[in-house]
C-alpha cells in the first residue's frame, strides 16, 4: 500500500522460536478462518492469484480454520498443478476448485456433533476428521505437503494459550518445543485448525515426547504438554493466520473471509449466554486489532502487501482500468453468510468464489502492480455477486 507520514505502528505479532527469526524476505499468503464462507472466498482469491502468476512466487501459505481447508487441499495437490512456463497452474480448477466445491455440498458440523455425542469412544473432532479424510485428504499426512512453498496450518494450544503450528518440516509451540517431520494426517491437522469452539472443539492429539528436537525447548517442555496436546480452532489465537507469515516474509498478502460480530440489542444476563457474548467481544476486538495493525504496517513500509477482505468495499480500491462490478450491499450480504461447515447451494458457492476473485484482483492491481495482470473475468460470469 502507499506510504504515509504516520508513526510506526506496533507489529501485529511478537517473536517466537523457529525459522521465523530471520530477516523478513519472500512472499506469504494468509488465509483466514470463517467456515465454508471463507473456504470458498479464498478459492476465488487463489483463482485470481494464479492468473496473476503469483502462486509460484509464494514462499509461505499460512492458514487457520476454514482457510486451512483450502490451503491443505492446495498443498496436497501442489505437485499436480501443472505450472506452465509463465507460472500459471493449468490444473487449478480440477485440483483445488472441484474438491473444495464438493466438500461445500456436504454438511460436516451438525452431523459430526450428533455422531460424536451418540457414538461411544468417538469424539466430535474424530467425526470431523473422518469427513475431511473421506472428501479431501484420504490418508495423506503433513509429509505429503511440498517443500516449497511452506504450508503452515495453525491451531490454538488450549493448554499453553499459544499457537500450535503444523507444517511438513516440523510442528511446534514456542512454549513447548519443536517436533520434527511430523506424520500427522492432514485431516487431523485441518480438524484441529477448524475446531470451532465450543461445539467442534477440542481435538486431542497424542504425540511421542521422545521425538521433540533437543534445541529450542520451551519452559513447558514437560509432561503432559509433550505427550498430549489439546487443540482448538486456529482463529482463537489468530484469525488471520498472520503470526508466522508476518515474521518471516517481506511481502504479506492477507485474504480475510472472517465474519463480524452482530449487535445484540437485548443482551442476555444469564451467566452462560453472557459469557459467550463477552468472549465474542474479546475475539472481535483481537481480530480487529490485528487487521488495523496489519494495514498500518503496509502504510508505514514495515511490510509490503495488501489486504483483501470479504467485507471490503471494492470501490475503495483503484486498480488500473477499474474493477469488476461488485456493489457493496451485495458483497456485504455474502459476508453475512453464517460461519458454518454446512451444505451450501451451488449459486452461493459461485458468488462467494466470484467475490474472492474480484476483491483479490482489485487489491493486487492497486497495491502490488505488475505487468502480468491480464483482464479479469468472474470465474462464474453468469452469477456475478448477486
Amino acid at each position: 500500500m502507499p506510504g504515509a507520514d504516520q508513526p510506526v505502528a506496533p507489529s501485529p505479532v511478537s517473536g517466537e522460536i523457529g525459522d521465523e527469526d530471520a530477516a523478513p524476505a519472500g512472499i506469504a499468503l494468509c488465509l483466514s478462518g470463517g467456515g465454508y464462507r471463507a473456504m470458498l472466498f479464498h478459492v476465488g482469491a487463489l483463482w485470481r492469484l494464479n492468473e496473476l502468476r503469483y502462486l509460484p512466487k509464494l514462499d509461505r501459505i499460512s492458514s487457520v480454520s476454514g482457510g486451512s481447508i483450502t490451503a491443505a487441499t492446495l498443498g496436497r495437490n501442489w505437485a499436480q498443478l501443472q505450472f506452465d512456463d509463465e507460472g500459471v497452474a493449468r490444473d487449478l480448477e480440477r485440483r483445488l476448485v472441484t474438491p473444495i466445491r464438493e466438500l461445500a455440498g456436504v454438511t460436516v458440523d451438525s452431523g459430526s456433533v450428533i455422531g460424536g455425542i451418540l457414538t461411544p469412544g468417538r469424539s466430535i473432532s474424530d467425526k470431523v476428521a473422518a469427513a475431511y479424510r473421506k472428501h479431501l485428504f484420504g490418508d495423506d499426512t503433513l509429509q505429503h505437503l511440498p517443500d516449497h512453498p511452506r504450508f503452515v496450518i495453525n491451531a490454538t494450544n488450549v493448554q499453553t494459550g499459544s499457537l500450535w503450528r503444523f507444517s511438513k518440516p516440523f510442528m511446534a509451540d514456542h512454549r513447548i518445543g519443536l517436533y520434527p517431520n511430523p506424520d500427522v494426517p492432514l485431516a487431523v491437522a485441518v480438524t484441529a485448525s477448524s475446531a470451532f469452539p465450543p461445539v467442534l472443539s477440542p481435538l486431542r492429539l497424542s504425540i511421542d515426547p521422545a521425538k521433540f528436537a533437543a534445541e529450542g525447548r520451551g519452559p513447558l517442555h514437560v509432561p503432559p504438554y509433550t505427550s498430549k496436546v489439546v487443540l482448538s480452532d486456529g482463529g482463537v489465537y489468530d484469525n488471520l493466520g498472520l503470526e508466522t507469515a508476518w515474521k518471516s516474509s517481506g511481502t504479506v498478502i492477507v485474504s480475510d473471509g472472517g465474519g463480524q460480530m452482530a449487535p445484540e440489542p437485548d443482551a442476555h444476563g444469564d451467566w452462560g449466554r453472557h459469557a459467550l457474548r463477552i468472549n465474542a467481544v474479546i475475539d472481535n476486538q483481537v481480530r480487529s486489532l490485528r487487521k488495523r495493525q496489519t494495514i498500518a504496517g503496509y502504510r508505514t513500509g514495515e511490510r509490503k502487501g495488501t489486504y483483501l477482505g470479504i467485507r471490503s468495499d471494492i470501490a475503495k480500491y483503484a486498480p488500473p482500468g477499474g474493477g469488476l462490478p461488485c456493489p457493496h450491499d451485495q458483497t456485504l450480504a455474502l459476508a453475512a453468510t453464517k460461519t458454518r461447515l454446512r451444505r451450501m447451494p451451488d449459486a452461493l458457492q459461485e458468488r462467494l468464489i466470484n467475490w474472492g476473485y474480484a476483491i483479490c484482483d482489485a487489491a493486487m492491481r492497486t497495491h502490488l502492480p505488475s505487468d502480468d495482470f491480464g483482464r479479469p473475468q468472474f470465474p462464474y460470469p453468469q452469477r456475478g455477486v448477486r
